[in-house]
C-alpha cells in the first residue's frame, strides 16, 4: 500500500461513524455530501475494505468498526502532539467537548461556565448531556474530551479528579405521613415505596442499595428518565424519592413547592460528583483549568450546599 489515509479522510470517516449518515456528517463538517462521499470512497480504496453500508443510515461494517477506533485513536494522538509542540495550543483557545449528566448540567454548569468564559473568553465547550453510563462510554469512544458526572468511575484509562459532595434529600408527597418533619433517617424508609431514575444513572444504584439496607421497596414497574419526572410521580403520592439538593433549589422551590423535602439526619446522604478525561488526550492543561473553575463555583456560589472535594 503506497497510499495512505490522510487526516482528514479520517476526520470525515469519524463524523460519519458518529452522525450515522452522510447529510448530518456533511453539515457537521461544512462540506457538500458529495465531498464527503468522495472522500470516504478514497479512503476506502486506499485502505481496500468497504467501511460503510451505504443506505438509509450509514452502518459501519465489522471492518469499520475496527478502523474508527484506531482512526479516533490517529486523530487524538495528533491533537497531542499539537497541543504539546504549538504555544498557542499550550493557551487556553482551543474547543473541549464537555459531556454533562442530566442531573447536573442545568443546575450547576451554567455557573461554571459563565466564570471560564469570563476568564478564557478563547475557550469554547460543546456541551452534550447524556446518562452518566453513556457519558462514560462516549468518553472511552472519543466522543467527549471531558464529562461531569457522579462517581465511582472506575477506569485505568481514565483520569478521575473529586469535584464536590451534593446532600441528597428525600421527596415526599405533601400529604405524606413524614411531610410535617424536618428530618428523617434512613430507618424512616423501611416499607416504603421508593422510585428512582432507570439503570443509566449511577444514582440507581445507591438509591437501590439503600432500599436493600433499610428495608424499602424499590419499585421496579416505574424507573424514572428525570428528576422532574420523578419529582411529579412524587407529588401524586405514588412512592418517595430521593432527589440531590441542586435540583431542589432549582426545580422545587418557592412558597409552595410540589413536593415536601426533608433532610438525612446524622452524617446524611451524598453523592459525588467530579470530571473525567481520557490519559491518552494529552489536554491536561484545560481540564485542569476547567476542574478549579468547577470547585471555585462549588464553593463560592453554593456555599453551605456542596462540600468541595479533591
Amino acid at each position: 500500500m503506497s497510499e495512505r489515509p490522510t487526516l482528514q479522510q479520517l476526520r470525515y470517516f469519524c463524523a460519519l461513524a458518529e452522525t450515522g449518515h452522510f447529510r448530518l456528517a456533511a453539515e457537521r463538517l461544512g462540506i457538500t455530501q458529495p465531498s464527503l462521499s468522495l472522500q470516504i470512497g478514497k479512503l476506502e480504496q486506499v485502505l481496500g475494505q468497504r467501511l460503510v453500508e451505504r443506505g438509509r443510515s450509514s452502518v459501519l461494517t465489522p471492518v469499520g468498526r475496527e478502523a474508527l477506533a484506531r482512526a479516533r485513536d490517529i486523530l487524538q494522538a495528533v491533537e497531542s502532539l499539537v497541543e504539546a509542540c504549538d504555544p498557542a495550543a499550550q493557551g487556553m483557545p482551543g474547543t473541549v467537548r464537555l459531556g454533562v449528566s442530566h442531573t447536573l448540567g442545568p443546575y450547576f454548569l451554567p455557573h461554571a461556565v459563565r466564570l471560564l468564559h469570563r476568564r478564557h473568553p478563547g475557550l469554547r465547550l460543546v456541551i452534550r448531556e447524556a446518562a452518566p453510563r453513556a457519558l462514560i462510554a462516549g468518553l472511552q469512544e472519543g466522543l467527549h474530551d471531558l464529562v461531569v458526572t457522579q462517581l465511582p468511575v472506575g477506569s485505568a484509562d481514565l483520569v478521575v479528579r473529586r469535584l464536590f459532595r451534593e446532600p441528597l434529600h428525600l421527596a415526599v408527597a405533601r400529604e405524606h405521613l413524614l411531610a410535617a418533619r424536618k428530618t428523617v433517617t434512613e430507618a424512616d424508609l423501611a416499607g416504603l415505596d421508593v422510585l428512582t431514575l432507570g439503570p443509566d444513572y449511577m444514582l440507581h444504584d445507591q438509591i437501590g442499595e439503600l432500599c436493600r439496607r433499610v428495608g424499602a421497596h424499590l419499585r421496579q414497574d416505574y424507573e424514572g428518565t428525570s428528576l422532574d419526572a420523578l419529582r411529579q410521580m412524587t407529588a401524586m403520592n405514588m412512592g418517595v424519592t430521593v432527589l440531590p439538593a441542586l435540583y431542589l433549589g432549582s426545580e422545587n422551590a418557592g412558597p409552595d413547592p410540589d413536593v415536601r423535602t426533608l433532610a438525612f439526619a446524622g452524617s446524611g446522604l451524598w453523592r459525588s460528583v467530579g470530571v473525567a478525561w481520557r490519559r491518552s488526550s494529552g489536554a491536561q492543561k484545560r481540564f485542569d483549568v476547567i476542574t478549579d473553575a468547577a470547585r471555585e463555583v462549588a464553593a463560592r456560589d453554593f456555599r453551605g450546599v456542596l462540600t468541595v472535594e479533591g
